[in-house]
């Protein structure tokens, strides 16, 4: 098993993964529970788009934007919109490529998606909208960072640092945390874990808006 420079080392690896995933297991049930099935629709629908065209658009984007609750109020939405789409599509084409390759681990897939589509406006720094777009280009392999997964990473001991790379490492955390899980959630991918961080960090609250 391939591990980041942020994975548990081995005389600490078990203990930290068990227990998370005993917080993960219910905390999973409570997302399910009580957020609205029909939440994630635009993000199924952005992601059906990708897998058709193989790329996103601003259209997409923007779509995406609102389902993270994310503000439209900033500089970079004007610098996004103000590119023709033909130029944001090359960009994510690339993106979309990188994240489906499966010679690739999830980790080096992450970075190198993530490396290809900070290119464009808005997605410089911070991961929050950089991840959901990759996430709707490859949902079955990338999983959606927020501030409220970096709290529960923290509160569940298992180290994120914010140096760049982050995502990344992210990626690998979560692939890590899949080949330790308990044989009751073979089926989880790690989407499913990032919904469980996000329910965890969040304390059972509503959705509510991201931050980079």
């Amino acid at each position: 098993m391939k591990k980041s420079a942020d994975t548990p080392t081995d005389e600490n690896f078990t203990t930290p993964y068990d227990r998370a995933w005993d917080i993960l297991i219910p905390a999973r049930a409570s997302y399910l529970a009580n957020v609205s099935p029909h939440y994630d629709e635009v993000l199924h629908e952005v992601a059906q788009r990708a897998e058709h065209t193989g790329s996103l658009g601003k259209t997409d984007i923007a779509a995406l934007v609102v389902w993270k609750r994310l503000s439209a109020q900033t500089r970079w939405v004007t610098e996004l919109m103000s590119l023709p789409d033909t130029k944001v599509r090359e960009v994510t084409e690339q993106a979309v490529t990188k994240v489906r390759d499966t010679t690739l681990s999830p980790g080096e897939a992450a970075r190198a998606g993530r490396a290809i589509i900070s290119e464009l406006p808005g997605f410089h720094t911070g991961d929050a909208l950089a991840s959901a777009v990759l996430t709707a280009a490859a949902p079955q392999r990338m999983a959606v960072y927020d501030r409220r997964v970096q709290h529960a990473l923290d509160a569940l001991s298992l180290p994120l640092t914010p140096t760049p790379g982050r995502y990344s490492r992210y990626l690998q955390l979560l692939d890590d945390l899949l080949h330790h899980g308990p044989a009751h959630a073979d089926d989880w991918t790690a989407r499913d874990i990032d919904t469980a961080l996000y329910w965890t960090g969040g304390s059972g609250n509503p959705p509510h808006p991201a931050a980079p």
